[in-house]
């Protein structure tokens, strides 16, 4: 009797303990998902902001005074460093590929049995020198491969230099915090002011040397993510 009540107080500690072990991970677990770092900017494409104006003064009793007039025939496009465009993101690709091949080779070679003092050299009857070879070689392979990709929004994105050409180089980046995950689009590139609209926008298709991003972390982009032996079993390392 005494031994049995050791043992299922021993059993009910060891219980208790892994309770407390299971709740503290669990504790762990939320904390660290409630203190979720903030995605961070990335400088390579934070915004360009214009030279502050110099100041100027006043001249009382003045009709025109400066800094205040009003541009009534400027394009409201952009074209000075530190101003807006607006980029409609229209991305779409399709590729695909096919492979197929096949190679065979045959090969047959023969000696005959040579003579020695006009007579053939035998054992048993049977020519001992003579010999041929044969093979055979074939290789036969096909493969596949197909890709497609779609990105459509918008993003507001500022003009970062002006070319002396008067191309626009533009760059930004959209953060956007959600509650399974984050997410970011970031884009650069180079923008001839004559594809852009009226309305200040141009489209993602017309951007030269055009760079888009477009990633993310939290639980939906974890569970799209291969696990590091998955990953190690489908890399150049594994031999098979």
């Amino acid at each position: 009797m005494s031994n049995f009540t050791l043992t299922s107080k021993k059993s009910q500690r060891l219980l208790v303990t892994a309770i407390a072990a299971a709740v503290t991970l669990l504790n762990i677990g939320c904390a660290a998902m409630e203190n979720r770092p903030v995605p961070v900017h990335d400088p390579n494409f934070a915004p360009v902001f214009p030279d502050p104006e110099a100041k100027s003064v006043n001249s009382i009793g003045s009709i025109f005074q400066p800094g205040q007039g009003m541009l009534l025939f400027e394009d409201s496009k952009a074209h000075r460093i530190g101003d807006l465009l607006t980029i409609r993101l229209a991305e779409k690709t399709n590729a695909s590929k096919a492979a197929n091949t096949t190679t065979a080779k045959s090969t047959t070679a023969s000696l005959a049995a040579p003579t020695l003092f006009g007579s053939t050299v035998s054992h048993n009857g049977r020519d001992i020198l003579s010999a041929s070879l044969s093979g055979d070689n074939s290789f036969s392979g096909d493969g596949a491969s197909s890709q497609s990709n779609s990105l459509s929004g918008n993003i507001t994105v500022s003009v970062s230099q002006v070319l002396s050409n008067g191309n626009l180089v533009i760059r930004g980046e959209k953060l956007l915090t959600l509650n399974q995950g984050d997410e970011f689009v970031r884009i650069s590139g180079i923008v001839r002011p004559a594809d852009i609209s009226p309305d200040n926008s141009v489209d993602s298709t017309k951007i030269a040397n055009a760079e888009i991003i477009y990633g993310g972390d939290g639980a939906v982009a974890s569970a799209n993510e291969m696990g590091w032996a998955a990953r190690f079993f489908n890399s150049g390392w594994w031999p098979f």
